[in-house]
């Protein structure tokens, strides 16, 4: 057995026979329930090499399982290629998920509780039935994981709220507090890393691509405890201390990390039971059951974090600032597609590798950067029919004069985080690469002009941006916008524009993705994104109506649009758009950029 992978999950199997576990379920996230994990939790990566944001395993005697989405999909199947991992497509009509697979198979069933949020694992109980049980096994892979890196720790820094926009910390913690005596709950335990963040604004670097510190927060109404690793050497250099001495003149006590479980059962100077709030879909089961077993049942309460809504409902300082950091972000953005198109129409060879770094590089200009959102992804061809492509640094395709090159990346700001996806034409295209091309752009169009009755959720107008597709027998699997965070996660909720029923209303600033695609494996991948922000749009004896207004400045490339597939209205945006993107950046971009620019925008 060659191929590292398979041995690992063997070895895996070995201790499985030896503890009398029946299966195994490694989660592809961490403690917090991160979608980007540190390397200290990829264990998803390091069992079967699948490098996925989702994906979790199943390990039983005889099988290995991984499931995963539409998006991985084509990766998954070359990543597992070996490694006897079988995959398991999720999101589909007749998809199974882990715990029915698992009910009827398994008895006993060991996971990593540190690794395997409370709901998730109430899922699987629930399935497994009576007479079976779930085991918790912190750090389960730790027997096996010789170098298995350690708990990330990085310097912290606060956020200037005067100079870049937000909340003070202290009036968060006040608006908490209110809400805690309104629910009638003593502590609120947050765990979700993003969450801690806005709370306190506070900012890291403890996960790549995510300005977050590895973290808990406890509030009550005498205290706020932060339980961050501190001790480390590292991450005590003048900018930390400073932070949290900033941080405990605010009232904020500032714990080592571990000490979390003394925090949790600390009853001392309590003279009636006192009622803990947490949120079982991000705290993780080992810390869920440690609180269980120190607290009376019926003082346990779990509901949905209120944190998650407030953080997304932007305030009118941030919504300033990110209009303007969507421009700084459009100047790097131009400036990069200006040079792709010189370098590439001049016959010079440019990969999808060296065009990642360029376009990183452009962003790194902007005052204010402090890093990409996410890993670029940055694919030509074939390469794009894979939604989350990742581009190899060695052995990258060549970006050729022709066909479509697609980017979809994002930075982080002082002012703000931004995301944004433009599929490139390079010179001529196939007829059906153009009507594809277009069909996409008349669903992100139809998002971006929709106007709406208040009380409207994300699910009910998803269907605008894929109504296009369908009507030609064409659709994309992944969701069309997902909620975006100020300085913090590229990915945030509670809002989104999916299939997938949610109740959560749309909201006046709140910042959302617009970005339907289509996707031909071995050909070709299209993907237009704007972000757009949620207003208001007046009142009529019919009720109060809401709209978009797109924060995205960076133009649309009209070379491979077919006119007559556009309405009146599509083509009428289409080129508003593009002359106000013009207006904007021109007096901002270098004089070549700003002649390119002109005439890539003249309308059609």
């Amino acid at each position: 057995m060659d191929n590292i992978f398979a041995c690992r999950i063997e070895a895996l199997r070995a201790v499985m026979e030896k503890n009398g576990w029946d299966a195994v379920v490694v989660s592809g996230s961490d403690p917090h329930s991160s979608e980007y994990p540190a390397p200290r939790w990829q264990q998803v990566k390091w069992l079967s090499g699948f490098t996925g944001e989702a994906g979790d395993l199943v390990i039983t005697p005889d099988h290995a399982g991984l499931w995963t989405d539409s998006r991985y999909f084509i990766q998954a199947v070359t990543q597992l290629e070996g490694t006897g991992v079988e995959l398991h497509k999720t999101r589909q009509p007749d998809s199974v998920y882990i715990p029915q697979w698992l009910a009827g198979k398994s008895r006993v069933v060991a996971v990593d509780g540190l690794c395997q949020n409370v709901s998730a694992v109430a899922e699987l109980r629930e399935a497994l039935g009576e007479g079976c049980l779930v085991v918790d096994v912190p750090d389960m892979l730790d027997q096996l994981w010789e170098d298995r890196p350690e708990i990330p720790v990085s310097p912290v820094t606060t956020l200037d709220v005067e100079c870049f926009g937000g909340i003070p910390r202290t009036e968060k913690i006040s608006w908490l507090r209110k809400w805690m005596l309104l629910q009638g709950v003593d502590r609120v335990l947050l765990s979700s890393l993003d969450e801690i963040a806005w709370m306190l604004n506070v900012r890291g670097n403890d996960i790549e691509y995510n300005p977050l510190v590895i973290s808990y927060l406890l509030v009550s109404q005498d205290y706020v405890k932060w339980f961050v690793r501190k001790s480390s050497a590292k991450a005590m250099d003048p900018d930390t201390e400073d932070s949290f001495s900033e941080l405990a003149m605010d009232g904020v006590d500032v714990e080592d990390y571990d000490a979390v479980f003394f925090g949790l059962s600390d009853f001392e100077g309590e003279s009636s039971p006192v009622r803990i709030f947490m949120d079982p879909s991000t705290l993780n089961e080992n810390v869920y059951e440690y609180i269980y077993n120190s607290y009376s049942k019926d003082c346990v309460v779990c509901g949905t974090s209120p944190v998650i809504l407030e953080k997304a409902v932007k305030c009118p300082s941030e919504i300033e600032h990110l209009r303007q950091t969507y421009i700084d972000d459009g100047v790097a953005m131009e400036c990069f597609l200006h040079w792709l198109d010189e370098e590439v129409s001049g016959g010079r060879e440019v990969t999808e590798w060296e065009a990642s770094e360029r376009l990183t590089a452009f962003r790194a200009e902007i005052p204010g950067y402090r890093g990409n959102s996410f890993e670029n992804i940055s694919a030509y061809g074939p390469g794009a029919a894979l939604p989350h492509y990742s581009t190899p640094r060695e052995g990258s395709a060549v970006i050729r004069p022709h066909g479509l090159y697609l980017v979809d990346s994002g930075g982080q700001y002082l002012t703000g985080t931004t995301d944004i996806t433009r599929t490139v034409p390079m010179g001529e295209c196939t007829g059906l690469e153009k009507e594809d091309y277009t069909l996409v752009l008349k669903g992100m169009i139809a998002l971006s002009m929709a106007v709406f009755p208040k009380g409207t959720a994300g699910c009910q107008l998803d269907v605008l941006a894929r109504q296009p597709l369908w009507k030609a027998g064409r659709n994309f699997g992944h969701g069309t916008g997902h909620g975006i965070g100020y300085w913090l996660c590229v990915h945030e909720g509670p809002q989104d524009i999916r299939q997938n029923f949610n109740r959560q209303p749309l909201l006046p600033g709140m910042v959302t993705s617009d970005e339907p695609g289509l996707y031909r494996e071995g050909m070709h991948g299209i993907r237009h994104e704007n972000i757009i922000l949620c207003r208001e749009a007046g009142k009529t004896e019919f009720g109060d109506w809401l709209e978009f207004e797109t924060l995205t400045c960076c133009h649309i490339d009209t070379s491979a649009v077919i006119p007559s597939l556009l309405t009146a209205d599509e083509l009428a945006w289409l080129n508003a758009y593009n002359a106000r993107v013009c207006a904007t950046l021109a007096p901002l971009l270098p004089p070549a950029t700003a002649a390119w620019l002109r005439h890539r925008t003249q309308p059609l």
